[in-house]
């Protein structure tokens, strides 16, 4: 079946009662779980990666929209990205996942990562972060994305920023208006400290599970340094980087996204075929 023909279907769960999540789930009701994570721009962001897992891989890919998104239920007490993280552990906990997949794109990188610390009971299996940000890094901070215009944005975002540029003259005051709410529950969930939990970094060695760290190499929000460093801080992370993509590569480099994105899966499927004795253990390096 066509990527753009997979068929969606949409559910609510409560990993409190307080707490609705918004999932749009796409491939195989039984298939192996992978959850597919946005950054501030939404889950349209991250809509054809999870579509490429449903099609090529035969994965049931869940994307959730974070409290406060596009309109959807934020409690009062919601307000940070561990709150994230701690949320979408309960709900794989809850419903007995095993094993999940988890792809985060920048907001939704961070709360991979800080996903991937807590699981104390081994839910996740492996981890893709895309540009994400999350961590303190000496001499490469996150760019301030708060005070830019659109325009500001895009450049400092895209490898070609005019193939993405947008008149916002044409977008509508409805649409300008839940950008900018969307923007408004970034800052609470990530505002302060600014894009980055001050003790992750320091936390990700004890992270077991294989990662793969992918970064447009045109990124201005988070550089490549910016990327290295966060990969180096893994046990096992690989990081490479997507030519002529920046902030999004998913979007604008989606056929070399999802090339690394395949690569990264068959060397895992490898790796569970191997007998465990025979592994070197050299292949966890970063």
């Amino acid at each position: 079946m066509n990527e753009t023909e997979i068929p969606t279907r949409a559910r609510t769960v409560f990993p409190r009662p307080d707490l609705p999540l918004s999932l749009t789930e796409s491939g195989p009701a039984d298939g192996p779980l992978a959850l597919v994570l946005h950054g501030g721009g939404g889950p349209a962001t991250v809509q054809g990666v999870a579509a490429h897992l449903a099609g090529r891989h035969g994965m049931r890919a869940v994307v959730p929209t974070h409290p406060g998104w596009n309109g959807t239920e934020r409690p009062d007490w919601f307000t940070g990205v561990d709150d994230l993280a701690i949320a979408y552990l309960h709900w794989l906990k809850d419903e007995g996942h095993r094993d999940v997949l988890v792809v985060g794109s920048s907001l939704g990188g961070w709360t991979g990562a800080e996903m991937a610390f807590r699981d104390d009971g081994a839910v996740i299996g492996s981890l893709v972060l895309l540009n994400a940000a999350g961590v303190a890094v000496p001499g490469e901070p996150v760019r301030d994305v708060f005070g830019l215009r659109p325009d500001e944005l895009a450049a400092y975002s895209f490898h070609d920023p005019a193939r993405f540029a947008v008149d916002p003259a044409a977008l509508g005051e409805e649409r300008i208006a839940a950008q900018r709410a969307n923007m408004a529950t970034m800052r609470i969930l990530a505002g302060d400290p600014y894009m980055h939990d001050p003790k992750l970094l320091n936390r990700l060695g004890r992270v077991r599970i294989p990662a793969l760290v992918l970064w447009g190499e045109s990124d201005r929000v988070v550089t490549p340094a910016y990327g290295r460093a966060f990969a180096a801080a893994f046990a096992r992370a690989r990081f490479e980087t997507i030519a002529e993509a920046g902030h999004l590569p998913q979007i604008e480099r989606p056929a070399e996204t999802f090339a690394a994105l395949d690569a990264h899966l068959a060397a895992l499927d490898t790796h569970l075929a191997t007998p465990a004795d025979s592994r070197s253990t050299s292949a966890s390096a970063a």
